[in-house]
């Protein structure tokens, strides 16, 4: 293996670095497979994977694992696929539902949330919360037409609750001189229809999530980056982000989403309350988006 091109544009120490840290990719679906093969193209070493999901035919057309992996668990596919990218590569492939593995976030120095629910994304969030750990989050709309992606430290602005809660109101502060966000697209249930999208508009969010998480994992070397705010909404066509505002296709429009202070998860209020107290209903119930899924439900 040659990292010469990856070593050229990030450098010697920041490669060596990325080699010893460790990503856990919860979901392996459409998104997660890019962002996990993407990853080990990057350098990255060590990952742990979770899903619990097989894969079927009908995945094929949107999942970086192809027909050789049909029967197979997504976990133990894409550590296969990872391991012909990068042989030295360590990982752990749980075949599994995230809530029973949440333990292993102890082990990540980044994770990456890849699951399509809301329930199990309030999940993660509580458990990256307990062990101190950042989480790249990233939603694709329906039809592919865009989609979002942000960043939560925890313990260090809003957690997914009240990313959830600001973002999908509409209450998130848009760049200076920009309109009210306008998410026209959610029903009055609050849930977007997951109708699929082509995989290419999939990987597009994708490959910003993956691109999140590395530059997470270099946080504090030399190669990385500041963003400008916690989010970026992508348009992949013609779409109205800001109210009146119209995003070509392509384009994308940066958002800072506040901490809630009085938030049930990491305000006040949740810090004086038992996590057995949340009920999983009501957390839900800030910011309540169902994202496409594969095929399979995935």
């Amino acid at each position: 293996m040659s990292w010469d091109r990856v070593e050229r544009l990030l450098g010697s120490d920041a490669l060596a670095h990325l080699s010893a840290q460790t990503v856990g990719i919860i979901g392996l679906g459409s998104g997660g497979s890019f962002v996990a093969i993407s990853l080990a193209m990057s350098g990255v070493g060590r990952f742990v994977l979770i899903d619990d999901d097989v894969m079927e035919q009908a995945n094929v057309v949107r999942h970086a694992a192809d027909l050789r992996y049909v029967g197979q668990p997504k976990a133990e596919s894409m550590a296969d696929l990872i391991r012909h990218r990068n042989p030295s590569a360590e990982i752990k492939a749980i075949h599994g539902r995230a809530e029973d593995h949440l333990d292993l976030l102890a082990e990540m120095d980044v994770v990456v949330a890849g699951v399509d629910g809301e329930g199990p994304k309030y999940l993660i969030n509580q458990a990256a919360l307990e062990h101190g750990r950042t989480v790249v989050y990233a939603g694709v709309y329906e039809r592919g037409e865009g989609g979002d992606v942000c960043v939560i430290h925890a313990n260090d602005g809003p957690c997914y609750a009240c990313w959830a809660e600001h973002l999908r109101q509409g209450l998130a502060e848009p760049a200076p001189g920009a309109p009210d966000l306008d998410y026209g697209m959610i029903g009055p249930d609050g849930t977007l229809a997951a109708e699929p999208g082509l995989w290419l508009h999939v990987v597009r969010v994708a490959s910003v999530q993956a691109d999140m998480a590395l530059n997470e994992l270099l946080r504090g070397m030399p190669a990385h980056r500041e963003m400008p705010a916690n989010t970026v909404v992508l348009a992949n066509t013609r779409l109205e982000i800001y109210e009146g505002w119209t995003t070509l296709p392509y384009g994308a429009e940066w958002v800072n989403v506040p901490r809630n202070p009085e938030c049930l998860v990491c305000g006040k209020s949740g810090r004086t309350e038992s996590a057995d107290a949340l009920s999983l209903d009501d957390l839900m119930n800030l910011g309540n988006v169902t994202y496409e899924q594969d095929e399979s439900g995935q």
